[in-house]
């Protein structure tokens, strides 16, 4: 078995491009504690001395002779010695891949050919197949025991001793192995002692001579060892069921190990490495079944030339390689999406032979992409998510295996060299990780990578000096936003000394700040804090606010003695700016001491120009809005607006006074206070001007129009000032009075508070309202006094009108749509509104007041129809298709009241009936309580033959009705309503005698159509009662069953809904049984009102006899 050679000494510009080595970038910068902690850690390694000013083409020439060309030609080397196959399903021709190395190492035809030639005269490897027996499994137990001593024999037969083993498998051989190889070509393993399940863990280095012919063998063996007689006879009597197995271990030759299985592999079918379990394959067919084993294969070589690469080590020139295919991969990529780890498949398979035939471990592999991944994500786009990945797998394998003391001190200067290297990537994050989706990830991913290099025990272990992360990065974010806001205070100098031009550049300033701020706490605070826990919005907002600070006093301290309402101006963009800033400390974990906490205090001189600026603006506005006003509606059609553009003007000046307070949020609350009532002064004076200006306005207008336009206009004078009425309603909650009110408690008093601030309001309001109120008294009395004639007009006839119902009502519906479509045409909707609430409730208590004085006689039921009609009408009025009085407003208590009382005299006594039997229905369905006990039964319809068919099966938990606390129950069983099924009998059961638990299980079939099944209020009533000889039979109780979802009545016909039905199975159901409530129902009551009608009657008498026999209500 061979161990791996140890690296020689890696140079460091190996992995770099010439553009790396020899380039005049700009030197990293870092914090002081960066430098300081950072420089613990790694010593300084030595570089190649370039010449500092070489020629650039000098310069690629030099790297290609030294760099390029001995990996190339270790590529050359590595493809005409290929042993095996890639892993990946894509074979690639030796031509192939040469074209590809040409192209990755651009090489010329002339370099390719004079590089080939010189591989073709280097010493060719020997070939080798490194096997690692790792265990086997379910061998078979060839001692008495019935286990097995396993020991494996490996070797390679090539061409001649393969024909050999053809030639004597005539004559099986006990050992095929031995009897074809000599035996220093056969390797044995140790020998694993009384086990079905061995492990081995050996390596064995096997060489060959050409991979076409050979194979691999390897056989497992039991090695026998001679046993005394004395052990043989112990054995006998310990372990009987063991005989056989000696009688036929006496019968073989002493010494003579057990053959118990093969593996034979073609090399040329083999990959470059495996890593598989295989069967163990018999000599015959005797026990097929012999276990498996597990094999580890790699084909390498053993004194491969040296001379190629001038005796780098495989592992440098691993490195080189890879890093050169993957600048070819990105190279030939379009697009700038960043490299995600993918190679080609020519790349892939090159470095998989390299690999193998170097015996380069899987930790080596690992290591050499973290160190090349870590250095071209310096230069090139390469996704985070890679590295990340390598790093997890470096960080595996350092706990499997032992790096060599060279790239333990190269890996060591990767992880150091690229914490520096992130940690000036955090310093400048606003400018490489803007705060959009696509590049936050990324900066999430760098962080997470800095957290797990410190974490790693590699890092740990190479990198012993004392680091903190977290301190690092809080410094750098510090350093970072320190430099940003040096070159933002320097882009936005001013170019004069000009006053204006000065506090023009601290707005903008401000305002880059204000949104660097935002963007620390919306987007980039999550990532930080998820990733390494630093609060970045707490570090950059302490930083900003002392520097902002700085600025702000700087140029408030210029502007001392000299305000006028230009610079007053050019300064609320600075003030707005930094209130935003200041509200955003809520959001900081720790507060401490803020400098800008009362920066309004240098903003007092401006105060006064901000407020005059702000009412004159909205009092010049609001003047030229009414001269331009022609007193129309804004919007007629579907969604009318019945404003004039002079009211919706007016809310529009008056809101950016509303946002003036709510942007100066003066901190002092006594000036808070004056600050107030100047703003609520402000905006009284401005609507009280306003309605003058408006009077004056339809004066003018009003001259030379008619009446019907001066109305017109008055109504839009009406809507106008209802609008701003309920805008000056929501003043105080928009200026936020309750909250000013607990500010000022202190230094205000209540009575002040209250005589100021309200009074102010009310004045105006007041004005408003007069003028509304005179308006709608004037239209409103004339239609209350109409619409009451109209009502009692028609409701005043004792008898049927002999008219129509429509004809009936249409008196009045033309009165209401000719004069209620004027109003909603000109007013808008809270004035109609006001005037038809007390239309609506006025007519409602009307009709209510007719329907109850009249008498329940003859025709009283095509009355109330009428009366019902009637009122759907007028609801349909006032509605006005959602553009009159709100449902809510319609629905009031009384009509509901109306309503129902029209609704259900209105209806026939067969409905009545019905309504009474759907009720009944859904009482059963909520019932669940069986204290009057239940009934079993099973029910179904028959669409083919039109039956429905009843089984009652049982009832249970009956009420004992005998003096001998027992009872004979039967169950009677009915279809209802009685006109809907007219020629069905009544049917019982048997009466069972004395019990409560009765087992009936009997069936009835009714013959019945499925229309009448689907009827409505169609039920099956069950009516349990116990049998009296003598007496009338006593009620035990009643259940209701709907016809309409039993099985085969409910879903859709199909066909002819008869023959092309499948048979339906039964449901059974329990029904609890029920008493009716005495006196109760409202449907009973109002049949039993039906004296003429003989069918209601009868009904009723059945019902009532029922409730006579009921039990529910009566105490026990």
């Amino acid at each position: 078995m061979s161990s791996q050679s140890e690296p020689t000494i890696t140079r460091d510009n190996l992995l770099q491009t010439p553009e790396q080595e020899h380039g005049s970038s700009k030197p990293k910068q870092f914090s002081p504690a960066n430098v300081r902690k950072l420089g613990l850690t790694r010593k300084a390694r030595d570089r190649r001395d370039f010449q500092e000013n070489e020629n650039p083409e000098e310069r690629e020439r030099r790297h290609k002779e030294l760099e390029l060309k001995p990996l190339y030609k270790e590529l050359l080397y590595t493809i005409a010695h290929s042993m095996g196959k890639p892993s990946s399903a894509e074979v690639f021709t030796e031509s192939r891949l040469h074209q590809y190395i040409q192209e990755a190492f651009t090489m010329t035809e002339a370099e390719h050919s004079s590089l080939t030639e010189s591989v073709h005269g280097a010493e060719p490897p020997v070939y080798c197949l490194m096997a690692t027996v790792k265990e086997a499994k379910e061998i078979l137990g060839k001692d008495i025991s019935g286990f097995s001593d396993p020991y494996c024999l490996l070797t390679i037969m090539e061409d001649e001793e393969e024909s050999r083993t053809r030639r004597s498998k005539a004559k099986p051989s006990k050992s095929i192995v031995k009897d074809v190889v000599s035996n220093d070509k056969i390797y044995q393993s140790e020998i694993k002692k009384q086990t079905l399940n061995p492990i081995w863990n050996q390596t064995f280095i096997l060489e060959f001579r050409d991979i076409a012919g050979a194979s691999f063998h390897l056989e497992m063996w039991d090695k026998d060892e001679e046993v005394s007689l004395t052990q043989k006879l112990e054995d006998i009597k310990t372990n009987l069921s063991s005989l056989k197995r000696m009688i036929k271990d006496a019968k073989k030759e002493k010494g003579t190990d057990d053959f118990l299985g093969k593996v034979v592999l073609k090399l040329k079918d083999l990959h470059c490495t495996e890593d598989n379990w295989y069967n163990l394959e018999p000599r015959t067919e005797t026990y097929p079944n012999r276990g498996k084993c597990h094999l580890n294969l790699k084909f390498i070589h053993k004194a491969r030339d040296g001379t190629l690469s001038a005796g780098r080590s495989a592992y440098t020139n691993y490195c080189g390689i890879l890093q050169q295919f993957v600048h070819a991969y990105i190279s030939k990529q379009k697009g700038s999406a960043p490299w995600k780890g993918a190679l080609c498949g020519e790349a892939q398979t090159l470095l998989e032979f390299y690999a193998s035939q170097n015996d380069l471990s899987p930790f080596l592999q690992d290591l050499a992409k973290w160190v090349a991944y870590s250095k071209l994500y310096q230069s090139l786009e390469v996704d985070s998510s890679v590295l990340l990945q390598q790093l997890t797998s470096v960080e595996y394998h350092w706990h499997q295996q032992e790096l060599p003391h060279q790239q333990k001190q190269e890996l060591g200067d990767s992880l150091h060299g690229f914490l520096q290297y992130g940690l000036c990537l955090v310093a400048k994050y606003r400018d490489i990780f803007p705060p959009t989706p696509s590049a936050t990830p990324k900066l999430h991913t760098l962080l997470r990578i800095l957290v797990q290099i410190c974490k790693t025990k590699a890092f740990q272990k190479l990198n012993p000096a004392k680091f903190e992360l977290h301190d690092e990065i809080h410094d750098a974010i510090q350093t970072g936003t320190q430099e940003w806001f040096t070159i933002k205070r320097g882009l936005h100098q001013p170019m004069t000394k000009d006053l204006a031009e000065t506090v023009s550049a601290l707005s903008r300033l401000i305002g880059e700040v204000q949104e660097d701020i935002k963007h620390n706490k919306d987007a980039w605070n999550r990532v930080f804090l998820s990733a390494v826990q630093v609060d970045v919005f707490t570090v950059v907002y302490k930083r900003f606010d002392s520097m902002v600070a700085t600025e702000v006093r700087k140029t408030l301290s210029m502007l001392e003695g000299q305000m006028e309402q230009a610079l007053a101006n050019a300064l609320f963009p600075v003030y707005l700016s930094l209130q935003a800033i200041h509200k955003d400390k809520a959001f900081l974990k720790t507060r401490g001491s803020l400098e800008l906490t009362e920066f309004q205090e240098g903003f007092r001189e401006a105060l006064p120009y901000w407020l005059n600026r702000a009412f004159s603006l909205t009092q010049d506005r609001v003047e030229r809005a009414v001269q331009v006003d022609q007193l129309q509606p804004l919007q007629s059609g579907a969604v009318p607006i019945k404003h004039s553009t002079s009211a919706v003007d007016l809310v529009a000046c008056i809101q950016p006074i509303c946002q003036l307070w709510e942007q100066l949020s003066w901190p002092d609350p006594e000036e808070a206070f004056m600050l107030m009532v100047k703003l609520t002064e402000d905006v009284c004076k401005i609507v009280v001007n306003y309605c003058h200006a408006l009077k004056e306005r339809v004066r003018v207008l009003s001259q030379n129009s008619d009446p019907g336009s001066a109305i017109n206009m008055l109504c839009v004078v009406v809507n106008d000032l209802e609008h701003l009425r309920s805008v000056l309603s929501k003043l105080p909650t928009q200026l936020n009075w309750a909250g000013l009110r607990d500010r000022t408690q202190n230094v205000i008093g209540e009575s002040q508070f209250h005589n100021t601030l309200p009074s102010q309001l009310q004045q105006a309001q007041s004005v408003l309202s007069r003028e509304i109120r005179s308006a709608l008294d004037t239209l409103g009395k004339k239609l209350n006094t109409d619409i009451e004639t109209q009502v009692r007009s028609m409701s005043t006839r004792r008898r049927i009108p002999s008219k129509s119902t429509e004809d009936a009502a249409a008196p009045l519906m033309r009165y209401l749509e000719q004069e209620l479509q004027y109003m909603n045409e000109n007013l808008v909707q809270e004035n109609f509104n006001s005037l038809l609430t007390p239309l609506w409730n006025n007519s409602v208590k009307i009709i209510y007041q007719v329907t109850t004085g009249h008498p329940q006689q003859e025709g009283f039921m095509v009355f109330c129809q009428r009366l019902l009609y009637t009122l759907q009408c007028l609801e349909q009025c006032f509605l006005a298709e959602g553009n009159g009085l709100a449902e809510k407003t319609l629905h009031s208590a009384e009509y509901m009241v109306l309503k129902a009382h029209l609704t259900h005299n209105s209806l026939s006594s067969r409905q009545l009936i019905e309504k009474f039997l759907q009720r009944k229905i859904q009482e059963q369905n909520v019932n669940t309580s069986e204290k009057y006990g239940a009934v079993t039964l099973l029910a179904s319809y028959s669409r083919s033959d039109q039956r429905l068919r009843v089984e009652v099966l049982n009832a249970v938990n009956l009420l004992p009705m005998d003096s001998n606390g027992l009872s004979d129950p039967f169950v009677q069983l009915s279809l209802e309503p009685n006109h809907v099924f007219p020629e069905v009998e009544t049917r019982c059961t048997r009466i069972k005698s004395r019990d409560l638990n009765p087992l009936f299980e009997e069936a009835f079939e009714f013959l019945v159509s499925l229309d009448q099944c689907r009827a409505p209020g169609a039920c099956l009533v069950l009516t349990v009662l116990d049998h009296d000889m003598l007496m009338t039979d006593d009620f035990e109780g009643e259940a209701f069953l709907a016809l309409k979802g039993l099985p085969g009545v409910a879903g859709e016909m199909k066909g002819d809904g008869l023959s092309s039905q499948p048979e339906v199975t039964p449901a059974q159901i329990r029904l609890p049984l029920m008493h009716p409530k005495h006196n109760e129902d409202s449907i009973l009551a109002l049949l039993e009102s039906r004296r003429g009608e003989q069918e209601a009657q009868a009904y009723v008498k059945k019902r009532r006899q029922r409730e006579r026999q009921s039990q529910e209500g009566i105490q026990p």
